[in-house]
């Protein structure tokens, strides 16, 4: 098979730079897959500087991947050569435990395979992402995407969409309820923009405002500036649910209070420092909830880029070529995305011609 050509970090300090690698022979089942884009999330700039503490270098990140099969495996009848794929956060789980029996990969009891960083469980090699050429999956673990979406939006929707939608169909969003999402970046906007589409009232929660417009574009039916606390009481007892997509630390009493009796916030961003311990009587008397969510499934996630095609929903993004990499990290340090990043691949061709 061909030699792979992909961005990767040698160490936690380095920068991404050109790197080669051989991927695997063909399994079975396998597919192959030609990158076209791939999406940048927040959990790549951790993993390439070892904030995680688990990299296992050199690192080639990517995660929210979408591309062309150009082969299959002996085996494999799921998708055929020039099918439009997307891989997600995962490529394997142990199949066997009872998550995985369940269609819920991503919290197999064993450890899911990363798409990245991962450990193969069958020869130990490391798993090698997006930022690259070609990936090498098996199809259990491949998506197909709807015909109709811009390609490159959809990118993220492997990450953020499927980080948002999980939480938004467990706790079942629908008409009639009112949801609040807390935070505008890669997955809020999503956020706001799914649970639109669910049929629910979306209120925007930002402590920036010059995101009130940009909120409404997306779909939120309201948007208010979560440090002014006239705001905030104005919506005291009266959330169905709560997706919390903040992964800086920060007060969840303030939007635990705006829960209903029996509400829930859901929180999917991960903090550096945890959050300060909210108020148990908070919880207590109006027997809320607070929960976590991890990405989805592979059925869920073909679930969410389905509906995501019935609906038009892409992410919104900014294209960028390979060799920006590194200052795309500077910049989404910042928040300077709207509201995400995603690599075309075809420019690292290119540089290679």
């Amino acid at each position: 098979m061909k030699i792979t050509h992909a961005y990767a970090a040698q160490d936690a300090k380095a920068k991404l730079a050109p790197f080669a690698f051989q991927p695997r022979e063909l399994r079975a089942k396998d597919v192959l897959i030609e990158i076209l884009f791939c999406g940048v999330c927040h959990s790549d700039l951790h993993q390439a500087r070892n904030e995680w503490h688990n990299t296992v270098f050199p690192v080639v990140p990517g995660h929210e991947i979408v591309g062309r099969v150009t082969a299959v495996g002996s085996q494999a009848g799921k998708y055929k050569k020039g099918d439009i794929v997307g891989v997600g956060c995962l490529v394997d789980s142990c199949r066997s435990c009872p998550s995985c029996q369940e269609g819920l990969e991503q919290y197999c009891e064993n450890g899911f395979v990363g798409t990245y960083n991962g450990t193969d469980r069958f020869d130990g090699s490391n798993t090698y992402g997006g930022y690259s050429s070609q990936i090498v999956v098996h199809e259990d673990f491949v998506l197909r995407v709807p015909e109709n979406l811009e390609l490159a939006g959809v990118a993220p929707l492997l990450c953020a969409g499927i980080t948002t939608y999980s939480p938004l169909r467990h706790w079942k969003v629908g008409p009639g309820h009112k949801v609040g999402i807390v935070g505008l970046g890669g997955l809020g906007h999503m956020g706001v923009k799914l649970a639109h589409a669910m049929g629910a009232k979306v209120v925007l929660f930002t402590t920036s405002t010059s995101k009130v417009e940009d909120g409404k574009r997306l779909g939120a039916d309201e948007v208010v500036i979560s440090k002014d606390a006239d705001q905030m009481a104005q919506h005291t007892n009266s959330f169905d649910f709560i997706l919390n997509t903040v992964a800086a630390q920060h007060d969840l009493d303030q939007f635990i209070t705006l829960l209903k009796r029996d509400g829930t916030m859901t929180l999917v961003g991960v903090p550096e420092h945890s959050h300060p311990s909210p108020a148990v009587s908070n919880l207590i008397f109006k027997r809320r909830s607070i929960a976590g969510s991890l990405i989805g499934g592979i059925a869920e996630t073909q679930e969410m880029l389905d509906f995501c095609g019935k609906h038009g929903l892409t992410s919104d993004i900014e294209l960028i070529d390979m060799d920006y990499i590194n200052d795309a990290y500077e910049r989404m340090l910042k928040s300077d995305v709207k509201y995400r990043f995603v690599i075309d691949i075809k420019s690292m061709r290119d540089q290679k011609a």
